[in-house]
């Protein structure tokens, strides 16, 4: 199993390479044109509306994550492209860029660690949630710290990192001594209870060609509650990206 990576660079191999490369490019006026699960399947720059300037910025992720480069490097991409293509875009270089790069990369990151407990679930069936320190941490992801909840779990189908803007939790899989072995420790005698999960109406797409109401379980960013890597490997889970039938078409 890949060490699990907790500094803000995400070290790249093969299962989050094969996950983001397989995306298809598409052109957005927002990030919520394509929705939750499909973010899995498809890659797009909010804003980002020309083929040739989603491609750049697709390529220079790629590029950096294939190369192990770290988030300086694509910054550097970020403001050649920007300049190549005279682009506008909402917020500073520097808030902007790093959103593109540490949603794409840590979304890969979990996808792949995701397919490898996925392979290893028959002898580790449990799986922790982590949550790691922010400087503003939020208090749900705070609360989820250390449960123990089976690999099985419907609970993770929503709560699977990444589950919010910046969000750096992660889930770590454990054997059933080494689960055992957790939770006697905190005084309990068997494995948690996935926590009842708490709806709310949220606004999305306010900026969009598509703005609407959404449901969000309370503590997830909207656009956040999917497993990227169960959608990436379960595609009939997916729904259709309608709306981009021509430009599927022509891919």
């Amino acid at each position: 199993m890949t060490t699990v990576n907790t500094s803000l660079e995400i070290l790249p191999f093969q299962e989050a390479i094969e996950f983001f490369a397989n995306k298809i490019r598409l052109p957005s006026s927002g990030w919520t044109d394509i929705w939750q699960e499909q973010h899995s399947h498809a890659f797009v720059v909010a804003g980002a509306t020309a083929d040739s300037l989603v491609s750049d910025f697709f390529n220079a992720l790629k590029r950096n994550q294939a190369e192990g480069k770290s988030y300086a490097d694509f910054r550097k991409d970020f403001d050649e492209i920007v300049r190549k293509h005279g682009w506008t875009h909402n917020g500073s270089p520097g808030w902007r860029s790093k959103v593109i790069y540490q949603t794409n990369m840590r979304q890969a990151y979990n996808a792949g660690r995701y397919k490898q407990m996925v392979k290893v679930k028959e002898l580790r069936p449990y799986w922790r949630y982590r949550h790691n320190s922010v400087e503003h941490p939020r208090l749900e992801h705070l609360a989820w710290d250390g449960l123990i909840i089976a690999a099985d779990d419907p609970w993770w189908q929503t709560h699977m990192p990444q589950n919010g803007w910046g969000c750096q939790c992660e889930v770590e899989s454990l054997s059933r001594y080494e689960a055992r072995e957790a939770w006697e420790a905190s005084g309990k005698n068997g494995p948690d209870t996935a926590p009842e999960i708490e709806w709310e109406d949220r606004v999305v797409g306010s900026r969009g060609s598509n703005p609407r109401v959404v449901k969000v379980p309370k503590g997830i960013d909207p656009g956040f509650a999917y497993n990227p890597g169960r959608a990436w490997l379960e595609p009939h889970t997916v729904p259709p990206l309608t709306g981009y039938d021509a430009v599927l078409a022509e891919r």
